[in-house]
């Protein structure tokens, strides 16, 4: 007895059965029926509970373990360090395969299946420990491993990313149907999503990812980014969505595996002042310069005079011109360029604050806004010393609007722009792609480029206008 495990059929039991023979131990409660079979390290529980069936096989000596829950169908299977958890719920299905320290996801009917409000991803296998949650880059509450309201990257040992997005990553949320990787086609989408989230699942040689290599490393790098969702009025355009761009790696050294993060910011600091001392010197200012004369150029006068640090805030009308001067200080060299990177709006002196309104973008107008800026070439016909060190662009005056109700957030706003010195030279351009012809060098040269400095200025206001 001791050697066979005998099934008994029993109809009908008024009291508790315990069997002991050796190592084998069978008990048997009537009821809600359990039966716990017990031989070495065969352990064997079957549990029927209102038709509910559970049943939990254990092997020790293998290291295997099988639960089997009835009703809403759990499946959890444990050998050495796999982990797979299979979980039936009104039809959705979840996988979770767990190795080592890395868990991989695989979800149908997501919408179903987390449709709640604040819902919250399970981050790794269900009997994950705080530390192994937080190796994942994940969240532990004391009883759950969960995706947080952010972005989550995870490298897996067969070279897979992926990576979970928030909608609550910025403020205001992410439009998760904007989002973009560097690649397209198939595998540069996200696998599965919902109102809260998105899902990204593929190698990490897809999506448009670069490989690059250091001694003993390979790093697998991908860029995601989400787009601007543009809303015209009949004064003027706007966007209301917040703009979210990260870079993110895996680095394979050895046996190991590493994540890496890294989120795009412009500067990490707040805005230096309308003149500031680092690297380079750069000075922000708006002209505002009048034809008095009959005939004249209004963007040649307009940058004769300009604005004075006691003028601000500058009050303009919807649409007005609103010209702006960039200037390189304190230097002399006619071979140095200044250049512009990206130039944008805030309601506030802070860089950082949403919402934003681009601009220029590599220095070009930004294209989605319907009232595109325009760039003033500054050439030797301007009597400036060094044009080079000067840069000069046209936006039309807006005001930031509540998507909802339509209005004005602000009545001021802040212009900021992202600034680098580039050294020009024979077979190099540091002119922005939007002035080159064709015959033009294909890229300027990036090497040369100086750490770049954020200058701002304002406020701006908006007025009436004049009767």
């Amino acid at each position: 007895a001791s050697h066979h495990l005998k099934i008994l059929n029993i109809i009908n039991i008024q009291r508790a059965i315990k069997i002991h023979h050796g190592s084998l131990h069978i008990h048997i409660h009537h009821g809600s029926l359990k039966i716990h079979i017990h031989h070495g390290s065969l352990k064997i529980h079957i549990h029927i509970h209102h038709g509910s069936l559970k049943i939990h096989i254990h092997i020790h000596h293998g290291s295997l373990q099988i639960h089997i829950h009835h009703g809403s169908l759990k499946i959890h299977i444990h050998h050495g360090s796999v982990h797979i958890h299979i979980h039936i719920h009104h039809g959705s299905l979840k996988i979770h395969h767990h190795h080592g320290s890395f868990s991989m996801i695989k979800r149908r009917r997501f919408n179903q299946l987390h449709g709640q409000k604040n819902v919250r991803i399970p981050c790794g296998s269900s009997d994950i420990s705080a530390a192994g949650c937080e190796d994942i880059n994940c969240c532990f509450d004391g009883r759950q491993c969960y995706y947080g309201k952010a972005v989550t990257v995870q490298c897996t040992k067969d070279a897979q990313f992926i990576v979970v997005v928030a909608k609550d990553a910025t403020l205001p949320n992410i439009d998760l149907e904007s989002i973009s990787l560097l690649g397209q086609g198939q595998g540069c989408t996200h696998v599965d999503s919902n109102s809260d989230f998105a899902i990204y699942n593929f190698p990490v040689s897809t999506g448009g990812s670069v490989v690059m290599e250091e001694p003993g490393v390979i790093i697998y790098e991908n860029r995601m980014s989400s787009s601007f969702e543009v809303g015209v009025g009949d004064r003027g355009a706007i966007t209301r969505d917040s703009h979210y761009e990260f870079l993110f790696q895996c680095r394979y050294i050895g046996t190991s595996v590493e994540t890496l993060v890294i989120e795009v910011l412009d500067i990490v600091t707040p805005p230096l002042p309308v003149a500031a001392q680092g690297p380079i010197s750069v000075h922000l200012r708006l002209a505002n310069g009048e034809c008095n004369t009959k005939g004249c150029n209004e963007v040649d006068v307009a940058y004769k005079s300009f604005y004075t640090n006691t003028d601000y805030p500058v009050t303009k009308v919807l649409r007005d011109p609103v010209y702006v001067e960039v200037q390189l200080l304190e230097k002399t060299d006619p071979n140095l360029v200044l250049t512009l990177g990206r130039c944008w709006t805030t309601t506030s002196p802070n860089p950082h604050s949403l919402p934003q309104w681009d601009i220029l973008i590599d220095g070009c107008p930004y294209r989605d806004d319907r009232y595109l800026s325009e760039l003033v070439p500054v050439g030797p016909s301007s009597g400036l010393q060094c044009p080079s060190h000067f840069r000069h662009f046209i936006l039309k005056m807006f005001t930031f609007v509540n998507p909802n109700s339509m209005e004005p957030l602000s009545e001021q706003v802040f212009i900021h722009c992202s600034t680098a010195v580039c050294t020009s030279g024979a077979g190099r351009s540091c002119e922005p792609s939007c002035f080159r012809k064709r015959r033009d060098v294909p890229a300027a040269d990036k090497s040369k480029a100086q750490s770049k400095v954020v200058v701002s200025v304002g406020p701006v206001i908006m007025g009436a206008p004049q009767q």
